[in-house]
């Protein structure tokens, strides 16, 4: 099975939507751009969110599986995907990608 890269790019924060609709809360998120997780075997890296791994699990599965080319040529690179966290109010987006070793 291949490793698979998992990089936290860029967060989106919709403050309208967090005072219109969330009860407040004080820490939400302990990711940071350009954070960085290794999965090997398809499995969740120590460290990362539980609610981001449930978004791109099965993206980071066929990675580490070798399969790739994600909705029929998407991704510039075929072995690797763009996917968000399903945090409706502070989304973070992961670049994922198939490593050699």
């Amino acid at each position: 099975m291949k490793k698979v890269r998992i990089t936290a790019v860029r967060q989106t924060v919709y403050p309208d939507l967090m005072e219109r609709l969330e009860n407040p809360i004080e820490h939400a998120c302990d990711v940071r751009e350009g954070q960085q997780w290794i999965s090997s075997e398809g499995k969740c890296p120590d460290g990362l969110c539980p609610s981001a791994w449930q978004s791109m699990r099965p993206f980071v599965e066929s990675l580490s599986q070798g399969k790739g080319n994600f909705f029929d040529g998407w991704m510039q690179n075929p072995m690797s995907a763009m996917i968000s966290c399903n945090d409706g109010f502070r989304p973070f987006s992961f670049y994922i990608e198939a490593i050699e070793e």
